[in-house]
């Protein structure tokens, strides 16, 4: 029985860590705003890996920071151990990585939306997206509850439809064990959107106390805690060990002789699964010369004695799960207390989508996380936050806001995804990026904190800490650049037992700090007016003296890419009256509607020639109405 309930301006539809951002975003933006969940223990739910970042996921989780996001400040509170990953390699690769207690993860982002003014948390499974003439109307839940309201934001990560399967089993689940949302997926196959089967998995979770640690590679955390957030100060404590193992010989055996049980080998799997996180048999199947894979047993919590087998996920059978585990030195004598599983899933092709996430079909519906055929925590929060953005942005009837491939990692996410598509869950890594020296995780809030304030999400205590900090690493900037150090004897010496050369002429701090053997560090006893300064700000600092020529390159290559993305398509034009597109390129553009040259450059199928063609004809319609005008 329907009846009509309170309305909202935006119902988000999901409260996994896409849900969460947007409905965070959306309610901090003045939006009444009604976040759905099937299970209230579902809020920002770990079902996978218990950890945030990672290779290019940690500067997602700084992004999402800096543009007003929660996810960093939550990670801060909750970790049981922090490293930076990359960090032999330059600058732009390092990622930040934490391990975190799931369910103090889960408390506190639960507690964090409970107390949002303006945002309602609500156990409900939504089975209707009421649409009307092309526009969003409500939501409709099975209880009955009918919620009128403005925009509806798709946060339904992997729960429609969700099938579990665990070697011949399968049954209806969403993951962890929590019901699936088998109705919804109807309703919006009958609005005529495209949906397509993914499938993600997870490894099974065993006992601490049958863990033989002696017989791996402890993990310990770095000494040095950098916080994910650019809010926290101070957030040292007292880590966990994560350990290393390695499979061998023997697991491999017990996995061929298995194999036909597989599901993935046998048929039974439906879904498509990501390429950059295969299941454990995969590995060995399509690696048959490789003796060893790693396997990582980490933490879930300072309050339990579960632990992750990272690098083992599987949809193997239950006994097959434990005979091939027992084969890896340190889980000999392991109990398994939650089976690794696989499970299948709806989502949507994220072609249907404009680069503002919302369906092009659908005014006033989004669609983030999972359900754009993305994987992993990070890439959900990131897509998550700038759905709940853009939807309090078009209910205010204001501009959207469209990040951009030069702008930040989640412009190069959302622009990969609403572009080219998918054929896999999508997974963000570093290679993706273009302008990656730029898009470093140490100056996300430099990039990103102004958008973030201007749109009304980013707060004024969060702005002014931004600006005190933005202000810090320039003065320090130009106090090196004035600093002349002399070519006076003791100098000289110091240099030398940096196996630096000497100095002919004097010549500033911040050309000093150039030189390939030397850093801002390194030449402190040199500069005896060094004010005091915190460590990132210092680091900010250090990064942009040394790489100044290499990021001068890249922001000019910015410029060039920014003239592209600068021509705006008409969204009323006729591709198949563009005389000398190919038919191919002409499939592709009325299929995309992209909305700039730049975007149109980068679907497949669309060729450097075609872009020429396409030029053309807006320079013609262009002189064609102006001359119309001027009559």
């Amino acid at each position: 029985m329907k009846y009509i309930a309170e309305e909202f301006d935006i119902v988000v539809i999901g409260a996994g860590h896409a849900g969460c951002e947007a409905g965070l975003a959306a309610a901090r933006m003045g939006c009444k705003t009604l976040l759905l969940s099937i299970n209230l223990d579902s809020v920002a739910l770990m079902p996978c890996n218990p950890n945030i970042g990672g290779t290019s996921k940690g500067h997602l989780v700084r992004e999402i920071d800096a543009l007003g996001g929660e996810m960093g400040i939550n990670i801060d509170h909750s970790y049981v151990q922090s490293r930076m990953l990359n960090t032999s390699k330059g600058p732009a690769v390092h990622s930040l990585r934490a391990q975190a207690d799931k369910k103090k993860y889960q408390a506190r982002m639960k507690h964090i939306i409970e107390m949002q003014p303006g945002l309602y948390l609500r156990q409900l499974e939504a089975i209707n997206i009421d649409i009307e003439d092309g526009k969003v109307k409500g939501v409709l839940t099975k209880n009955g509850a009918y919620f009128p309201a403005k925009a509806v934001v798709l946060a339904t990560g992997t729960y429609l439809k969700g099938r579990v399967i665990i070697g011949d089993v399968s049954y209806s689940s969403g993951p962890n064990g929590l019901f699936p949302a088998n109705e919804l997926s109807e309703s919006l196959h009958d609005e005529g959107l495209s949906l397509r089967r993914f499938k993600t998995g997870t490894p099974v979770r065993v006992s601490r106390r049958t863990v033989d640690f002696s017989k791996m590679v402890e993990q310990p955390g770095d000494d040095e805690i950098v916080p994910f957030s650019f809010m926290s100060r101070d957030i040292e404590r007292e880590q966990m060990s994560c350990y290393l193992t390695y499979t061998n010989e023997e697991t491999h055996r017990v996995i061929r002789e298995n194999i036909n049980r597989s599901p993935m080998y046998n048929g039974s799997i439906e879904g498509v699964g990501p390429r950059y996180c295969p299941s454990i048999e995969d590995k060995v199947m399509r690696f048959p010369d490789k003796l060893a894979h790693q396997v990582f047993v980490e933490p879930e919590g300072e309050d339990t004695e579960e632990m992750y087998v990272q690098g083992m996920s599987t949809s193997l059978p239950e006994d097959v799960q434990e005979k091939m585990l027992k084969t890896i030195p340190g889980l000999e004598n392991v109990r398994i207390m939650r089976t690794g599983y696989a499970i299948e899933y709806d989502c949507l092709d994220p072609t249907q989508l404009n680069p503002t996430l919302e369906l092009k079909s659908i005014n006033g519906l989004f669609s983030c996380g999972q359900m754009n055929g993305s994987s992993g925590y990070e890439e959900a929060a990131a897509q998550g936050i700038v759905a709940g953005i853009n939807a309090a942005l078009k209910i205010k009837g204001e501009e959207p806001l469209i990040l951009s491939r030069s702008d930040a990692y989640i412009g190069v996410l959302i622009d990969d995804l609403v572009t080219k598509g998918t054929l896999e869950p999508y997974r963000m890594m570093t290679s993706r990026s273009e302008y990656r020296l730029l898009l470093r995780q140490d100056n996300a809030d430099l990039r990103l904190t102004e958008m973030g304030y201007r749109v009304g999400l980013v707060s004024e205590e969060r702005y002014r800490s931004f600006l005190e900090r933005k202000q810090a690493i320039d003065n320090e900037l130009q106090r090196i650049k004035s600093l002349q150090i002399t070519n006076k004897r003791e100098v000289n010496e110091f240099l030398f037992t940096l196996n630096s050369a000497e100095l002919k002429k004097p010549t500033s701090l911040y050309e000093l700090i150039k030189r390939p053997e030397l850093d801002y560090y390194m030449v402190a006893p040199l500069d005896t007016e060094r004010p005091e300064l915190r460590r990132d700000i210092q680091e900010q600092v250090n990064i942009m003296s040394k790489y100044e020529g290499y990021i001068q390159k890249q922001m000019e290559q910015v410029e060039q890419f920014k003239k592209f993305e600068k021509k705006m398509i008409p969204q009323d034009i006729q591709y198949d009256d563009v005389n000398g597109l190919r038919i191919e390129a002409k499939l592709k553009l009325n299929q995309i509607r992209p909305i700039s040259i730049g975007q149109a450059s980068r679907i497949s199928g669309v060729s450097p020639a075609d872009i020429s063609v396409l030029l053309i004809y807006l320079e013609q319609k262009y002189k064609f109405k102006t001359a119309q005008e001027e009559e």
